[in-house]
């Protein structure tokens, strides 16, 4: 309790505590402590009982018990320090991440995963990310990141952001920490399309890895989804192309080598964490050293020990990273600090401050930072995260325009930086190779230099749009170019962001930027800085924009705010040239902010306009329960559906099992030709009654009765062979495997069906089958292979076997190919839960044996290509022969294509 109100009288000197303040009054409204200020306290309280706190013991704690329980079941925690340039010990017992992701894969397969369903990722920064990250790709599915939930009291907004998130993607699973269990499923409750939650810990216990699936450089790595600092989170579609190009883009700006040292506390639920340093260090070679956000939070020292202690020569930050370093930091911590190790430490993912790269370099510069290390860029979502790097060892640049000319004319005028007219702009640099930029007028029309406009940009690492929002994605593309949504000029081709587009506010002809008007006001005594918006409001009675400030206090007496006011209205005068409509003082947490600590200022001029500022949130217990019943539609149509499901099931159950026992006595005791009609009407019966349609696409390139004939078709299901009984006309002769004749249900039914059964372990014998084929192809029977030999759950073509193409080719017959789609769906291997669908069987054009090749092997492998080739255009599923794991995992017999 000491350690309580010692950090939070210093973070509100002269402010009484209740007199009632004890442990089980509330961090946030009690004892006024924020986020940063209860991990300040989390710090303090590690050091003074030696023990290490989980990050959600610290997010989750409310009240002080929670911290004294915390420490109770906490780890005791050793640290020892190293010089700098010493290496982390290696992770024992854990296995390496290439094989924690097949693990991974191999849970996400027993799921049910099919390639190109989305999973998302809600996971702290750790290796558990790295293998989910990762074992999603594997398992051939797009990985969605989303960020942790922060503390109890702030649910309700994380999941209602969330639902919107998860539904616009339809992930299929959610990968969370176990510390998120409840909020993993109040997701699920609320999201129709989840089918299952599960951690990385449950997913890696599987073993049965799939094989790799085969991608191309255009298809879909992951989606990420734009903070929503402007408006509703929107699914930036990014392909492994364009992640490999602005990789190598970025890594070419900065020189990026083997011998680099990455240092990161960047999140990797963010594109700068997750892209520019986890995916940027491991193209390059480059050795990463990553740690927890709340590390850093907590304690801002630790990011620059980190770069002392392991030599680091790369790293990242939000400006507000830089502040904290600046502000938090004390001066005793500054002994022996080496900083002089680094050459670039970017500043991005938010509005660069020029007053903090200031105080930051005079901060720092004792400690061996150099000017030059400092590192200002601009990227985006849309653009993977970079497309501005400012020259090596230029050190910033900052321009001094005049404001008033910027505002009212658009044109960035240069004017000395003691001007009392000045306003300083960061350059953000040149577009990465590869990529260009432009500055635009409302008409789309390209503006000079130094003249204010939307900011526009292309290249290889640009996104094809936004995952289905149509809308969005016209609004982002501008023929071969992409709308970034800010306002900036350019100077001798370097970017200069003057604000985002739909936070401008257009007053009296004038264009008011709120990020320099938030700015000054944060700097007011009183004021929490960063925690102010700026916006503008419609007002109903005039029709006008009304320029609205807001900003969060902890002090609320009338002589105070009085005096917070008249200094916010001098700073909006001297900046803007007129006072605010409204200013709003509010109580912390009141401002809203992404989960990246931008604000976000349409979410609060809806809020402002909804009178909903400054009221006091509902208990937690209050908006789980809320959360709760929201997710009570989606969870009963869920429960609805599977209800139908399995009575439907059931049902196709009770079907089968009333005609499938007469069906098969009496094709067991009629002959052949009406055996094969009878079975033929009985699958059309049992499909017709079970609502299962089937499409057949060529009937008519069927070979007449009577010709030389091999069908061969993929396999994903019993369901296939009732299938082909429907789409062939004429009977035909199934390749079978012979260890059906050791059933006699399949054996008695399949022999007065004509099938031919092939051995596929005794190789002499099998050559025996092999050459008996042939000879029943040339004699013109109808020949049927699955050339596959067997099926699995998994979706994709496997590898095809040479039997039935060898046997075409003896034989001078035409292969005809048949694609199936649906079976899979319908009936899944290694289950008998049937589910309705629609079926649909292409059929090929005959294919004949090339005599021209070079013997019948050859004519075989043509015969083979052509025939896969339709059946990967038409069945739906990737083209599994394309991966080696794939064959290595593909075992059938010598010479059988039979099915399953």
């Amino acid at each position: 309790m000491a350690l309580v109100r010692e950090v939070a009288a210093e973070m509100h000197p002269g402010r009484p505590l209740p007199a009632d303040a004890g442990a089980d009054s509330l961090l946030d409204r009690d004892f006024a402590l924020d986020s940063l200020g209860r991990l300040e306290l989390a710090g303090r309280i590690e050091d003074a009982f030696g023990v290490s706190l989980t990050e959600a013991r610290i997010a989750n704690a409310e009240t002080p018990r929670d911290l004294m329980a915390a420490v109770g079941g906490a780890a005791n925690r050793v640290e020892t320090k190293s010089p700098a340039g010493a290496t982390a010990p290696p992770a024992a017992s854990k296995p390496g991440m290439r094989e924690a992701a097949r693990r991974v894969a191999a849970g996400l397969a027993a799921e049910g995963l099919r390639p190109g369903e989305v999973v998302a990722l809600m996971l702290p920064t750790g290796i558990d990310y790295f293998a989910a990250f990762f074992g999603v790709l594997y398992a051939g599915g797009v990985p969605v990141p989303i960020y942790p939930p922060p503390r109890i009291s702030l649910i309700s907004d994380h999941i209602r952001r969330h639902f919107s998130i998860l539904a616009n993607c339809r992930a299929r699973g959610l990968i969370a920490g176990p510390e998120m269990a409840s909020v993993a499923t109040l997701l699920k409750g609320g999201v129709e399309a989840i089918d299952w939650v599960s951690t990385v810990e449950a997913l890696g216990q599987g073993t049965d890895v799939p094989p790799l699936p085969a991608v191309s450089a255009g298809d879909i790595a992951f989606i990420q989804y734009t903070s929503g600092s402007t408006g509703q989170p929107k699914g930036v579609v990014l392909s492994h192309d364009n992640l490999l190009a602005n990789v190598r883009a970025m890594g070419r700006a900065l020189r990026a080598t083997g011998d680099d040292v990455f240092v990161s506390w960047l999140p990797l639920y963010h594109d700068m964490g997750l892209i520019g340093a986890w995916f940027g260090s491991l193209y390059h070679g480059v050795e990463l050293v990553i740690m927890s956000p709340l590390r850093f939070l907590a304690r801002p020292e630790r990011w620059l020990k980190a770069v002392h202690r392991f030599g680091g020569t790369l790293s990242a930050s939000p400006n507000f990273g830089f502040e904290a370093c600046v502000k938090r930091i004390s001066d005793d911590t500054l002994d022996g600090l080496d900083l002089s190790s680094l050459r670039v430490v970017c500043n991005g993912a938010e509005p660069v401050s020029p007053a903090t790269i200031e105080r930051f370099v005079e901060r720092f510069g004792p400690c061996g930072f150099k000017r030059t290390a400092m590192f200002p860029v601009y990227g985006l979502a849309e653009c993977s995260v970079g497309l501005a790097f400012p020259p090596l060892d230029r050190g910033p640049r900052i321009d001094h325009v005049d404001r008033q000319v910027l505002s009212r004319d658009g044109e960035a005028r240069p004017v000395d930086a003691g001007d009392e007219t000045a306003q300083p702009v960061v350059g953000c640099g040149l577009a990465l190779p590869g990529h260009l930029m432009r500055v635009v007028d409302a008409l789309g029309h390209d503006l000079p230099e130094r003249h204010e406009g939307r900011l526009q940009f292309q290249g290889p690492s640009t996104t094809a749009g936004y995952f289905r929002n149509a809308e969005a994605t016209a609004d982002l593309i501008d023929g071969p170019w992409r709308n970034s949504g800010d306002r900036a000029y350019l100077a001798d081709g370097e970017v200069f962001i003057t604000g985002r587009a739909k936070d401008m506010i257009i007053r009296a002809g004038r264009n008011i930027y709120p990020q320099e008007l938030e700015d000054a006001v944060g700097d007011i005594e009183g004021v929490r800085k960063g925690n102010v918006a700026v916006f503008a409001s419609a007002d109903p009675a005039s029709g006008t924009e009304r320029l609205v400030v807001l900003a969060e206090t902890r002090r609320f007496d009338a002589a105070t705010e009085e005096r917070i006011t008249r200094a916010v209205e001098a700073h909006a005068v001297d900046l803007t040239g007129q006072p605010p409509d409204d200013v709003v003082l509010a109580r912390p947490n009141t401002v809203l902010k992404t989960s990246s600590g931008k604000v976000r200022r349409a979410a609060c001029r809806e809020a402002y306009e909804k009178g909903l500022l400054g009221k006091e949130g509902a208990p937690p217990w209050l908006q789980v329960l809320r959360l709760s019943l929201m997710t009570l539609v989606p969870t009963l149509r869920r429960g609805s559906k599977a209800v139908l499901a399995s009575l439907y099931a059931a049902y196709f159950g009770a079907v089968t099992a009333l005609l499938a026992p007469p069906a098969w006595g009496l094709i067991a005791i009629l002959p052949q030709p009406l055996a094969w009609s009878l079975a033929r009407s009985a699958c059309r019966l049992i499909f017709g009654l079970t609502g299962i349609g089937v499409k057949v696409d060529g009937r008519d390139r069927l070979p007449p009765p009577g010709d030389q004939v091999v069908y061969v078709a993929n396999h994903g299901s019993y369901l296939d062979g009732f299938v082909l009984a429907l789409v062939l006309r004429r009977p035909v002769a199934f390749v079978a495997k012979r260890e059906l004749l050791g059933h006699w249900v399949p054996r008695i039914l399949l022999s007065k069906l004509g099938c031919l059964f092939v051995e596929r372990f005794d190789r002499e014998k099998g050559l025996e089958d092999a050459r008996h084929l042939v000879e029943e192809a040339r004699a013109g029977r109808a020949l049927m292979f699955f050339p596959e030999g067997t099926f699995t759950n998994r979706p994709g073509i496997m590898p095809f076997q040479m039997g039935a193409f060898t046997a075409a080719a003896e034989a001078g017959a035409p292969v005809v190919p048949i694609a199936i789609r649906g079976t899979r769906r319908i009936l899944v291997d290694g289950s008998w839960f049937p589910r309705h669908g629609r079926i649909r069987a292409a059929i090929g054009a005959p294919i004949n044996p090339d005599e021209t090749a070079d013997g019948t092997w050859r004519q075989a492998l043509a015969l083979r290509a052509a025939a896969r080739t339709h059946i990967l255009t038409h069945a739906g599923e990737p083209d599994m022969a394309m991966d080696r794991a794939a064959l290595l995992d593909h075992t059938p017999g010598e010479v059988s294509d039979s099915p399953k």
